[in-house]
């Protein structure tokens, strides 16, 4: 599938900035399962962008504005092609205890991935669900499975019940949440059972988005859509399997890659600070077509 993904972020403060400095992780990721056709970042006021790959890989931007400006807009614009993915069935059909000592002869390669980090913790509950799904003779694939589908129906979809900087207790506390946490919550469920998981950023196709592409009819930009977030879990072998957790599905050829890290402060679209001023409004849209 083609996609061209329209993701714009407006900045408007409450009196004038005299300077801010920013950077962004907007770019889609060029892999083998994911190819990006073209892509550009323009800023309102303009400035000059610089571009570096970051720990992980993930494509960043940094610029700043020196002069005062009431907003800033960030616009960015890619065409990306996304291919099905090829599952390993050994690696899906391997047992748990295996898959364990695969993963232990590789922990140095693996760490940030197994241990926990700044904003995805581990604790008792977590390793008892982690206890309740990966039993040491069961299958790892369905296992991963059992677990994305759990969560999709333990946990309600409501936007507004977490904040950015919720932590994974008070998600099984609320039991409720948006993609951000669940992917954490899965993440720390599997690094609990010592199985290798990171965060992605990115976007996914909704069915009023494919419709519309259909119907060539294009849905209004602004709140057509935001950031979406889901997991990789890596099987023996070296290979990253996509899971959406709040969806109950694998991810496919209507989700597009943008940035990989331990959790969603590796991942975050954009971050910054500015001076002489604080935010009156930040707004977010994203446009995804199929072309």
């Amino acid at each position: 599938m083609r996609f061209r993904i329209n993701h714009r972020t407006h900045y408007r403060y409450a009196g004038t900035a005299s300077e801010s400095f920013m950077e962004a992780r907007l770019t889609p990721s060029d892999d083998e399962n994911q190819k990006r056709l073209s892509r550009r970042l323009t800023t309102v006021p303009g400035c000059n962008i610089h571009t570096y790959a970051d720990y992980f890989g993930n494509i960043v931007e940094t610029f700043s504005i020196v002069q005062r400006h009431e907003d800033l807009l960030l616009e960015s614009v890619s065409e990306v092609e996304t291919t099905l993915r090829e599952l390993p069935r050994a690696a899906f059909d391997i047992s748990i205890s295996e898959a364990r000592q695969i993963f232990r002869s590789e922990r140095l390669r693996l760490f940030e991935f197994l241990m926990p980090s700044s904003a995805i913790s581990l604790s008792a509950e977590v390793n008892a669900i982690a206890n309740r799904f990966f039993k040491p003779g069961a299958t790892l694939g369905p296992a991963l499975l059992s677990l994305n589908s759990w969560i999709k129906q333990t946990f309600r979809y409501q936007p507004g019940a977490t904040r950015i900087d919720t932590t994974v207790p008070e998600i099984l506390k609320l039991q409720a949440g948006v993609c951000q946490d669940f992917a954490q919550l899965m993440i720390a469920v599997l690094r609990s059972a010592e199985i290798p998981a990171r965060y992605v950023t990115g976007y996914i196709e909704t069915e009023t988005q494919r419709r519309a592409s259909e119907e060539q009819k294009a849905p209004q930009l602004v709140g057509a859509s935001e950031s979406h977030a889901w997991v990789e879990v890596q099987l023996p072998g070296g290979f990253w399997w996509p899971l959406d957790p709040t969806n109950d599905c694998v991810a496919g050829e209507r989700h597009v890659k943008v940035a990989i890290g331990r959790d969603y402060r590796d991942t975050s679209p954009t971050r910054g600070v500015f001076k002489g001023t604080h935010t009156q409004k930040l707004s977010v849209a994203v446009l995804m077509q199929r072309i």
